[in-house]
């Protein structure tokens, strides 16, 4: 357990603010966090907070988790993952990747992808390509590129790609084409059969957003039923719930919605739901949740803190402090 790697994502944390990133960096390095985390939808991009923690923990390791592919060139975010790595020489950066979500899409004016594993494929072999340092002619089914060569300049180590997948082909497909996996909103009950898709394909490493906050549950219950029922409502989530053991919370859930039950929806996310995936407890009782995805084959967790209470800087504080202390 004292080698487990642990990282933590400021990706749940946008009610901080931009410039909490320094802070939850320092705080993270100094509990024995490995990495930081961003995500890319409608705040943040995932790459300008990152820059801010090379700044202020120069040797945490940085990842996005994730950046949508159909919203950057292959070539751009091969050029940012690079700045970043001459940013922080002697640092891991993992280049989370995934397939965004039609609601994310829509909101970006594009539109949602009718060959996603093709378009996954083929953007990794492309930055795979633009990170090279070579001059790169590409001529693919989504993206061309004509005689780009990368601008910055590199050492031995460079940016890795992390994927990340929920259903069975996209997971066999990031074990065959990515140094790494990032698992989401996964009960530990369905790591072991993820895994299993991925060695598949290949060996990459497997990450996981394990979502937790100290809190008391009957108090903080409601903010999971309401992220829960969101993602519920996306298709891909949707399934892999549905495989996970949760078939009849989807299923009821999407019903009250069609129905315009908007109560009955959120009610229809069981108790035990919740503690599966979005877990509120003590301390201890939060350690013993990470402890559990490191059991079930998770070689890399990332924390997602989950800020929920009256003082959330100190919500994310101690539960952070949890995490470390279950892999320490």
């Amino acid at each position: 357990m004292a080698e487990t790697p642990l990282g933590v994502t400021v990706g749940s944390l946008a009610v901080l603010g931009p410039r909490a990133t320094a802070e939850i960096a320092r705080l993270a390095e100094s509990m024995g966090y490995g990495s930081l985390w961003t995500a890319e939808a409608t705040g943040t991009d995932a790459f300008t907070p990152l820059a801010t923690v090379s700044a202020v923990a120069p040797g945490m390791g940085l990842g996005t988790g994730i950046v949508p592919i159909q919203l950057r060139t292959p070539a751009l975010a091969a050029m940012s993952a690079a700045t970043l790595q001459a940013l922080s020489p002697d640092a891991d950066v993992w280049l989370g990747l995934g397939v965004s979500a039609p609601a994310i899409l829509r909101q970006h004016g594009q539109p949602p992808a009718d060959r996603p594993l093709a378009m996954m494929r083929e953007y990794v072999a492309l930055v795979r390509e633009c990170l090279s340092g070579e001059s790169v002619t590409f001529e693919g089914d989504f993206w061309q590129v004509r005689r780009f060569r990368l601008g910055v300049r590199l050492g031995e180590r460079r940016p890795r790609v992390v994927m990340a997948a929920l259903n069975p082909r996209m997971l066999r497909l990031a074990g065959e084409i990515a140094d790494g996996v990032l698992l989401n909103y996964i009960p530990a009950s369905h790591v072991g059969p993820s895994i299993e898709h991925v060695r598949a394909g290949g060996g990459a490493t497997v990450f996981a957003y394990v979502h937790a906050a100290v809190g008391d549950f009957e108090r903080r219950a409601g903010s999971a039923r309401r992220d829960l029922f969101n993602y519920a409502m996306a298709d891909g989530y949707a399934r892999m719930f549905r495989a996970s053991g949760f078939a009849g919370e989807v299923d009821e859930v999407r019903a009250r919605q069609a129905a315009r039950d908007r109560d009955g929806a959120l009610a229809a996310v069981s108790d035990r739901m919740i503690q599966a995936i979005d877990f509120i407890g003590d301390e201890g009782a939060v350690a013993d949740f990470v402890r559990t995805y490191v059991d079930a084959g998770v070689e890399y967790p990332v924390l997602m803190p989950l800020p929920w209470g009256d003082d959330r800087f100190a919500v994310t504080r101690a539960t952070m402090a949890a995490a470390a202390r279950a892999v320490g």
